[in-house]
């Protein structure tokens, strides 16, 4: 089911169930965990798929955003069916996986499991707001009568449908993303900095100095993701051009 972005079906999926408890595996986007919590669920973060415990829904970004861990499928279509025979179901968020070698489980999508794609990442396309939920015909509707007729532009679907059918185009731009995210490890790493994890869109690392190089980098005009939780950690996204890259490269030295 298509819908304007990704972020609105991260809200809109906690309110379509009564409170229960609810497991997010992290550290992982926040956002996930704060949609369920303003819905009124108890929300409750675990390290791994094995601490959900008794969770009645559970959340998994796969690769994970930002440390880019991945969790086998099968492992994850085992949790979907012991949560569905509780009455719940996996979100299961796959925003990062276009570029990524990760088995996605949209195809094995049933009553226990919903899939969110995003769009605008993959395609530098975010303010075109375009978004997907792949789920079972039951919950799609629900979440289809939760967002109303005409939620999603008639451009922002001529031009999804054309972008998601130029495989050619995906598989070149997946390579040369996997070569910039080298690139940008070996910058880091020359920095002092330690890697994380991360996909090819993004890279996480650790510094001696993490404040303060933030602090550095947006003085010069950088933008850097920073965590209150893990001063020491920043994620970097790519470069866009040349210039990008050499300014870069001239600030983390």
């Amino acid at each position: 089911m298509p819908a304007p972005g990704t972020q609105i079906l991260i809200e809109t999926l906690p309110r379509l169930m009564a409170p229960c408890d609810v497991a997010v595996v992290g550290p992982t986007y926040a956002e996930h965990a704060a949609a369920w919590g303003r819905a009124g669920h108890t929300v409750r973060p675990v390290s791994d798929i094995a601490g959900v415990g008794d969770a009645r829904v559970a959340v998994v970004v796969n690769p994970n955003n930002p440390d880019g861990r991945v969790r086998p499928a099968q492992a994850l279509l085992a949790l979907a069916e012991t949560l569905q025979a509780r009455g719940g179901f996996l979100v299961v968020d796959e925003a990062f996986a276009d570029f990524e070698p990760v088995e996605s489980v949209c195809p094995q999508v049933g009553p226990g499991l919903v899939v969110l794609r995003s769009f605008g990442k993959t395609f530098g396309l975010a303010g075109l707001r375009l978004g997907f939920a792949v789920a079972d015909s039951e919950r799609a509707a629900a979440l289809a009568a939760a967002l109303g007729p005409w939620a999603v532009s008639g451009p922002a679907l001529a031009i999804g449908r054309a972008a998601l059918a130029d495989r050619p185009w995906l598989a070149a731009n997946a390579a040369a993303r996997a070569g910039d995210a080298a690139r940008l490890d070996r910058m880091i790493a020359r920095a002092g900095g330690t890697l994380i994890g991360g996909t090819r869109l993004f890279r996480t690392a650790a510094f001696p100095d993490g404040p303060a190089l933030f602090r550095r980098l947006g003085e010069a005009g950088i933008y850097v993701r920073r965590f209150a939780e893990r001063p020491s950690q920043l994620r970097f996204g790519l470069p866009a051009d040349k210039g990008e890259w050499c300014r870069l490269s001239r600030m983390l030295r």
